[in-house]
């Protein structure tokens, strides 16, 4: 049974169902509300959300049953001094310790939970990072969207910001440096790209079996790092667009990476129409357009940048994502055919898929 948690635009949705057979919805919570990013602790099995609130801002949320009660997790607040507020809670990720969570959002801030998300606490080395000053916002807000943790070693931990680039720390986040060296900010005028710090990095991901191979999805350009993120190479050549949001790997695959292209920064829908899954088995050296079952006529759909997950791995593979259009493709092969499996859901913000 593989289980999906859809954060959408109104609310979240639980579907549950067999790889082979059809998904149905078990729950939903948070009606009417945005809810950014939802995920199940592999560890504890509880389910963490986060929840945007027009009225009273972002909060997260937990639950051991997502269709029973939610408890507000606490902690979650900038220093009173604070030159602004706190707009969103992008994305939460089970650290390496034992009930360590990780809660990434913006402006550029990254929380930690002990206790398995009930209570949390700003890193203020990050907050504090003399850097900070010259970090810009990207389109959605200057949101740390990208948490990746070092297997089986929590004192290792990368970030992705947009748009203040790769951020490393060897010492569970009491110290920080930067990763950027090799991207290139071809948005920018050529004159300013030197030195800049406005590196639009729009998704991070990491190898589990290597793990100093990582993928990033930038902001013009798909990227790999063979030194835990210190430095990036381009490999985005063979792609239709070299702009996109999401990037999935497969676990067992340290040269696997899959990103769902859009057409540019000022247009962002599927090129030509057609939805493709583009595929790399070689570490970036080529592409492979999957499309098999997915819609390939006047489809112009948004896939946003956590709204693209999976479950298992190899041969079991388990693909799934989500369009701002409301519907939810999935593949129980790698990518080779896929299914729909749901539609005229509210638009989709996260999928995250768990077995």
């Amino acid at each position: 049974m593989t289980e999906l948690l859809v954060g959408t635009k109104k609310g979240l949705f639980v579907l549950e169902g067999r790889p082979d057979g059809e998904f149905a919805i078990t729950a939903r919570a948070f009606p009417g509300e945005p809810v950014d990013y939802a995920m199940r602790d592999p560890r504890s099995g509880r389910v963490i959300a986060s929840m945007t609130s027009p009225f009273y801002g972002p909060k997260l949320w937990h639950a051991e049953d997502p269709a029973g009660e939610w408890t507000q997790a606490e902690g979650l607040v900038l220093p009173a001094d604070a030159d602004g507020a706190l707009e969103r809670i992008w994305v939460i990720v089970a650290g390496e310790a034992d009930g360590s969570l990780y809660a990434g959002g913006d402006p550029g801030v990254l929380f930690e939970s002990g206790d398995g998300g009930a209570t949390w606490e700003l890193n203020s080395a990050l907050w504090e990072h003399p850097t900070r000053p010259s970090w810009e916002p990207g389109g959605g807000g200057l949101c740390l969207h990208s948490i990746v943790p070092w297997p089986e070693d929590p004192d290792r931990l990368a970030l992705g910001i947009s748009a203040a680039g790769v951020w490393l720390t060897d010492d569970r986040g009491r110290t920080w440096r930067q990763g950027n060296d090799g991207l290139v900010a071809r948005y920018l005028p050529e004159e300013a790209r030197e030195g800049s710090t406005s590196l639009c990095v729009h998704r991070l991901r990491r190898a589990p079996t290597r793990p100093e191979r990582m993928f990033m999805q930038f902001h013009g350009g798909v990227y790999r790092s063979d030194d835990a993120g210190e430095t990036w190479t381009d490999i985005g050549d063979g792609l239709p667009s070299d702009f996109a949001f999401p990037l999935v790997l497969d676990p067992a695959d340290p040269d696997s990476a899959y990103v769902i292209p859009l057409r540019a920064d000022m247009d962002r829908v599927t090129p030509d129409g057609a939805v493709r899954v583009y595929e790399t088995r070689d570490a970036g050296a080529s592409w492979r357009a999957r499309g098999d079952g997915l819609p390939q006529r006047e489809a112009y759909l948004t896939v946003l940048r956590h709204a693209f997950d999976q479950a298992g791995e190899g041969a079991a593979l388990e693909l799934y994502f989500g369009a701002t259009s409301g519907e939810i493709f999935g593949s129980t092969n790698a990518g080779e055919r896929w299914f729909t499996v749901a539609g005229r859901l509210p638009p989709v913000y996260s999928v995250t898929a768990v077995r």
